[in-house]
């Protein structure tokens, strides 16, 4: 007795089949050898992000009316 094709290969099998196919040449693809973060300087890291006293700073608090400290 011979099976049809299509009881041999479901629908479902093939697809699976492609979504693997997909995910091993995706995961292939990756980046073969790790990245290299940059170096960071330090100094610059712990300095403050801004001066108390700018001109950015007294013009923020002038434009929004917040009361003078």
């Amino acid at each position: 007795m011979k099976v049809p094709f299509e009881r041999l290969f479901l629908r479902r099998d093939v697809f699976r089949l492609a979504i693997a196919s997909a995910g091993a040449g995706l995961a292939g693809s990756q980046l073969v050898e790790p990245a290299n973060a940059a170096t960071v300087d330090l100094k610059d890291k712990r300095r403050p992000r801004y001066q108390a006293d700018s001109a950015e700073v007294r013009n923020f608090y002038r434009v929004n009316s917040y009361p003078a400290h």
